[in-house]
């Protein structure tokens, strides 16, 4: 499934981006506001949704909101240069990556792409059999993209459900946040990046907690994060 969704009001730049992706092979539809572009997002006829911040009718952030109301669908947003809370914003109401403009159609293309291939069960996901990974009550499904706590299943968004993969992989050993941003986004992290904080600390509310109301998602001071079952 390629079918990309770019919500966002800039005719020039959208359709830059859309002969751009076609030519790489995706399937692009067009929307211009927040409103009509959460309706398509749930429609479920898309692999992923390219969302601007700054929209008309629907602000670009309540936009995110409605979809992650209802979708776990990956969502990259588009921010301005320098917009520091809009982006950390976007992260903890749920969106996978951002990419700041003016952006290249290059760089998009590849932020796309990482996430799909996680997401559509590439690199990582492709590692081990069907059964399910456990630690303790947490299990996950790697080729199902399904992560359980007990009998509660959780709802994690595609960038939590690869972050909490390679510390699953690497259970009661700390990950560092570089290796965390290589392998759960895809990319090298960059200075001053705050993306791994902020869905750590969103998957840290989402997961249980220990039988002495630990959370099972530790930070080790200077080496990164790890994840505990006793």
């Amino acid at each position: 499934m390629n079918k990309v969704l770019l919500i966002d009001d800039d005719l020039e730049l959208v359709s830059m981006l859309q002969e751009f992706l076609v030519r790489e092979g995706f399937e692009v539809d067009i929307k211009h506001d927040g409103q009509t572009g959460a309706v398509a997002a749930l429609s479920g006829a898309y692999a992923i949704v390219v969302l601007d911040v700054m929209m008309p009718r629907m602000h670009g952030l309540d936009t995110l909101r409605q979809i992650r109301l209802r979708s776990c669908i990956p969502v990259l947003m588009l921010t301005g240069r320098g917009d520091d809370t809009d982006r950390i914003v976007g992260l903890e109401l749920g969106a996978d990556d951002y990419v700041t403009k003016p952006c290249t159609p290059r760089e998009l293309t590849a932020r796309i792409r990482a996430i799909l291939r996680r997401t559509l069960g590439a690199g990582l996901n492709n590692a081990g059999s069907a059964l399910p990974l456990v630690l303790g009550q947490l299990s996950m499904w790697p080729e199902q993209r399904r992560v359980t706590w007990g009998d509660l299943t959780l709802e994690l968004t595609s960038t939590e459900f690869n972050l909490l993969e390679v510390l699953m992989r690497n259970a009661g050993k700390p990950v560092s946040k570089n290796t965390l941003s290589e392998q759960g986004l895809g990319r090298p992290m960059a200075r001053f990046d705050r993306n791994i904080e902020v869905h750590l600390s969103s998957l840290r509310h989402k997961l249980g907690t220990l039988a002495d109301g630990r959370s099972c998602l530790q930070t080790v001071y200077r080496l990164g994060y790890q994840l505990i079952w006793e």
